[in-house]
């Protein structure tokens, strides 16, 4: 028997299952077309190229998206990728085709440096994510535990006072004024918030060991979004440019080192038998705990150890980065605009005064702020190109057939701009969330402007981020004046990748505006006290009764 006699039917057989499938998606779909294509691919690596060099990205689909339309599809190696440019096509695959978009694209930075895929965040949808994202919504997300944790948030707002005052005063000149970086600082508090939160530890500037923290995690986030030529084109995986894989690998093995000591010091506690308050409680020793007394069939996929570190992992490198980034974007709008940061401080003086240090609970009386802060977010969301998604089922987008296996890229940079919906888009006007566009919330309800997702993957921690900004940047704003050196506007000029971070150090002018003694002594009427309720009755407008009794509970928008 020839070579020919047997590779014939084989290759008969694939090419009956690709027109099988090919006539079973034509009869779902209708015949309907694709969407454009881009042009400009690359042999093998298609558009790649577009991600991978210096230009924004956001800002290159949102040029294509003029020529293409709000839907257009890329060539990413030997995968095809769905751009999606505005609220109505977003709309569509967040609800109708939410489940059929419920997948994370597979990577070999995720299985190599999130515990092959056993974090929530990368998880593929089904029943392990579900299971694993209910618990640590309960566990770090909830009602009951963000109250808990108020004073870990109360004390590092003091602990960035007396920093930032020792700085000015060691820097100060003849002024009373001095040049500060404020990016280091905003990446300290917001560090140590969450870190607190999830293990309990913080670390001060200079300390080496935190150092070496940051800069590990910093390494993860960065290497989490790199692509290798594996991802795009398989039957290349087996080359390392540049080395990629062996960092990634080096990587995942410090940043497990670190986590696994955390573990390590938390199960230490538990067999102690020792009672530990909720409020000393932290998230790794919660999820141990829970694991051990509900450790669900789903999530045996994993051992425990493994599930408590990846989601860990997950959580910091999530919420830190973005939420430091958005800090400092808001810090350098409110400095290049001093009438912005006066009516800030003034509605601030209003509802709290000089006599005492701004608490969680004035946070619902201060509506410019949470302007500022969701304008803040249009302008410059964390993630202008949303995390991708990938379709698990082939559906219908805009009229046109999506094939499974798409991957899935909403460039919320050009949707939060479209001139459509946004007078000025390119202006900062915080004003906006207070009378044209008063209802929108960040709740990825509306569809003009979600800059957390929307759909089964919206950002679990939502009402904790807010908060946190919300708070962090009222303490700024009555405790120091501000303004830019040297009298010239502060640089906006934004990076490529993964997280939108500015390209040069925030540097900022400033110097007290309070009594020397709440810089000093930290606040003298602050109780800690958290009063979530409050917040979000304050912050979001009315939404549906079954899912506001599900945001109240969970802190999810979604059907876990």
């Amino acid at each position: 028997m020839s070579f020919l006699t047997i590779l014939a039917p084989i290759i008969a057989g694939i090419i009956s299952l690709i027109l099988f499938r090919l006539f079973v998606f034509s009869k779902k779909t209708g015949g309907l077309k694709e969407p454009p294509m881009a042009v400009g691919a690359w042999p093998i690596t298609g558009h790649l190229h577009l991600l991978t060099g210096k230009g924004i990205p956001y800002k290159i689909f949102a040029s294509m998206a003029t020529k293409y339309g709000p839907l257009f599809t890329l060539k990413l190696g030997v995968h095809q990728a769905l751009v999606v440019s505005s609220s109505e096509m977003a709309k569509e695959c967040f609800t109708t085709n939410d489940k059929a978009f419920g997948d994370r694209p597979k990577a070999l930075s995720v299985e190599l440096l999130g515990y092959n895929y056993a974090g929530f965040g990368f998880a593929p949808y089904g029943p392990y994510w579900r299971a694993l994202r209910k618990i640590a919504t309960l566990e770090l997300f909830s009602q009951f535990r963000q109250n808990t944790l108020a004073h870990v948030r109360t004390s590092e707002m003091k602990f960035l006072l007396k920093d930032l005052y020792k700085s000015w005063k060691d820097g100060k000149g003849s002024s009373e004024k001095a040049t500060i970086e404020m990016g280091q600082w905003c990446d300290s508090l917001l560090y140590n918030i969450i870190l607190r939160m999830i293990s309990g530890k913080r670390y001060s500037p200079g300390d080496k060991e935190g150092d070496r923290f940051k800069q590990t995690m910093k390494d993860y986030v960065h290497l989490s979004g790199t692509t290798v030529i594996g991802d795009v084109v398989p039957w290349l995986g087996w080359l390392d440019f540049r080395g990629l894989e062996k960092k990634m690998k080096k990587t995942a093995q410090e940043v497990d080192e670190i986590f696994q000591d955390w573990v390590n010091e938390q199960k230490e506690k538990l067999s102690s038998g020792k009672h530990i308050e909720p409020k000393d409680q932290v998230f790794i020793g919660a999820m141990l705990a829970r694991l051990d007394n509900e450790f669900e069939k789903d999530l045996t996929v994993f051992n425990k150890e493994t599930i408590v570190k990846a989601t860990s992992m997950v959580i910091i490198a999530a919420g830190s980065d973005t939420t430091t980034v958005t800090l400092g974007w808001a810090i350098a709008l409110i400095v290049n605009q001093p009438r912005v940061l006066k009516k800030a401080q003034e509605e601030i003086d209003k509802h709290v005064g000089r006599d005492r240090l701004v608490e969680e609970s004035d946070l619902k009386n201060l509506a410019y702020l949470q302007a500022i802060i969701k304008e803040t977010m249009r302008l410059y969301p964390a993630a202008p190109i949303i995390f991708p998604h990938e379709s698990t089922e082939d559906c219908i987008v805009g009229g046109y057939k999506i094939r499974k296996g798409t991957r899935l890229m909403v460039n919320l940079g050009k949707i939060h701009r479209d001139p459509k919906v946004w007078s000025e888009p390119e202006e900062f006007r915080p004003e906006r969330f207070l009378t044209t566009h008063k209802d929108l919330d960040v709740y990825g309800q509306s569809y003009e402007y979600f800059p957390f997702s929307s759909g089964r993957r919206i950002c679990v921690g939502i009402p904790l981020v807010f908060q946190v900004l919300q708070m962090s940047l009222a303490t700024l704003i009555q405790a120091f004046e501000f303004e830019t050196p040297n009298g010239e506007p502060i640089d906006m000029t934004e990076t490529p990748g993964l997280v939108n971070a500015r390209a040069k150090p925030l540097e900022v002018v400033m110097s007290p505006r309070l009594s020397h003694k709440f810089y000093e002594e930290g606040a003298t009427n602050a109780s800690g006290d958290s009063s979530l309720t409050a917040f979000l009755n304050g912050l979001r407008t009315p939404i549906d009764p079954s899912a506001e009794r599900q945001l109240i509970r969970g802190f999810v928008i979604i059907d876990l």
